[in-house]
């Protein structure tokens, strides 16, 4: 291959897994000259983002806001270096979640902070202070998209954060939960605390930037969910002249004298490369392709440390006979009957209406899902009862459907289709260890989010890792991010300028 000049020898890479960081990998490797192929294990790309269709309708397993949908976002520039948004529209919401209660009160999170601000103020003028300092704060991350902060140098990072240092350790030791109990008003107090997904124990820190960036248009939908945005970006790297074989799952990466060399796949084959790449689960990866050789103490207690409860980790989905245009696409709903689930009682439905996508179901028809925390350990044991196993989450939907039909009056017989994915469903389906995704470490806390946690692993050469699990955060971007560095990385440990054409 000739660069600038000169004559390059042309690297070759393996990565493992057609997630977005493999993909993302995949398509920077290809520009910047090197021989690639992904093998994955499923027979479509997209890992854990995707989507699955039932009767007609398409159920969107990943994609709440995409970080970079703006031109305003730095990660704007990725996903065109991806090819991600190519022809595909962007919906941005006026609402981020409509909060109620069995009373009829309803709190709306408007995207817009102004207009935010005065509906806050007309449910209790009584916390107009509160209410003034929380909007204030969100008007102060306006200039700050912390989640691009993956694509700056740690001098940049600095100089960006600087101006707003006080504002991230202040807002980062207060969590939604925490600064709730200072409205007056009991309805915001009970309201507050579930606006970020429902997730309990968010900081603000992170709500206000979410905020800010729905505000900014810079987090939006992409139009045809989770599973179409990978295929755009897998056709990016095909048309570049990337190779991927579906239906291949890697069983062992080899390795001689500690360097990786290549990998053996299930049918037995095996095939080389100077550098592998596993953008796979990353307990899978460390654990069972590499046996547990290559670990020390700090990725040991991780894993060890596993949780077994995960947010939205069991998910109900409909599929209605039902125009709901004009309902919220994000509702967290108070019950007057609270739902148990997995032996844990639940008085809140958080609730998608995928209204804002004519791709997701037939004309005049809407997809509808609730979201639950799940015990793992609980659906496995069940699971061996196939029986037991089904009739329970038919119970599940049935208890759900019964409850949206209070406020969504005559849904009970417009339901054409039920779907309920577990814990155990992400695992058979996504091969995510125990259907989890990547959590902090606790002991590292900011020094993760600069220097990733396994991007590489101790005492094995010529291998890394890309996505989640490399970083111990999740997210779309993060994903992309990832992969984009890591190629960053290799340029400069082969003294290749790094490309992004």
């Amino acid at each position: 291959m000739l660069k600038g000049g000169k004559i390059v020898s042309r690297k070759s890479i393996i990565i493992i897994g057609a997630g977005i960081a493999g993909l993302s990998a995949g398509c920077y490797a290809v520009m910047n000259g090197y021989d690639t192929v992904i093998f994955e294990a499923h027979d479509k790309p997209g890992g854990l983002c995707t989507s699955w269709n039932r009767r007609g309708y398409t159920i969107d397993g990943c994609i709440h806001h995409l970080a970079g949908s703006g031109p305003s976002s730095e990660l704007y520039r990725v996903w065109q270096e991806l090819g991600a948004l190519e022809g595909r529209g962007m919906v941005f919401h006026d609402e981020f979640v409509r909060v109620e209660d069995p009373e009829g009160r309803a709190f709306t999170v408007y995207t817009d902070i102004d207009r935010l601000e005065q509906h806050m103020k007309q449910l209790s003028i009584a916390d107009a202070e509160v209410i003034e300092e929380y909007t204030r704060a969100a008007r102060r991350f306006l200039n700050i998209d912390l989640l691009a902060f993956g694509l700056l140098k740690p001098w940049q990072i600095g100089m960006k954060s600087l101006p707003r240092i006080g504002d991230f350790i202040k807002w980062g030791k207060i969590t939604l939960e925490d600064f709730a109990q200072k409205f007056k008003d009991p309805f915001l107090r009970k309201a507050f605390p579930v606006i970020q997904y429902g997730f309990s124990g968010i900081p603000m820190l992170i709500h206000l930037n979410f905020l800010a960036g729905c505000h900014n248009r810079t987090l939006g939908w992409p139009s045809g969910g989770s599973l179409q945005f990978a295929r755009s970006i897998e056709r990016r790297y095909t048309a570049l002249g990337g190779r991927i074989h579906y239906r291949s799952r890697v069983e062992k990466i080899l390795t001689e004298d500690n360097k990786a060399v290549g990998v053996r796949l299930s049918d037995g084959t095996e095939h080389r490369a100077d550098t592998i790449v596993s953008a796979a689960d990353g307990h899978t990866t460390i654990f069972g392709m590499l046996e547990g050789k290559y670990i020390d103490d700090g990725i040991s207690k991780y894993y060890q440390a596993a949780p077994d409860y995960l947010d939205m980790s069991l998910q109900v989905s409909l599929g209605a006979a039902r125009d709901m245009s004009r309902e919220p696409h994000a509702l967290a709903l108070f019950l007057e009957d609270p739902l148990e689930v997995s032996g844990k009682k639940y008085e809140r439905l958080d609730i998608e209406i995928f209204n804002f996508d004519k791709n997701l179901a037939p004309p005049g028809k809407t997809v509808i899902k609730a979201m639950f925390g799940a015990s793992y350990g609980y659906w496995k044991d069940l699971r061996a009862d196939r029986e037991r196993y089904e009739y329970q989450k038919q119970e599940i939907a049935r208890a759900v459907i019964d409850r949206m039909d209070k406020r969504f009056p005559g849904l009970k017989g417009q339901v054409e289709m039920v779907d309920v994915a577990t814990p155990v469903t992400f695992e058979n389906y996504t091969g995510n260890w125990k259907g989890l995704q990547a959590w902090m470490p606790p002991d590292r806390g900011f020094g993760t989010m600069m220097n990733g946690f396994t991007r590489s692993l101790p005492g094995l050469d010529n291998f890394y890792m890309a996505g989640q699990w490399a970083e111990a955060m999740i997210g779309i971007s993060t994903a992309a991010l990832s992969g984009r560095n890591l190629v960053r990385h290799l340029c400069k440990k082969y003294k290749r300028l790094f490309v992004t054409k």
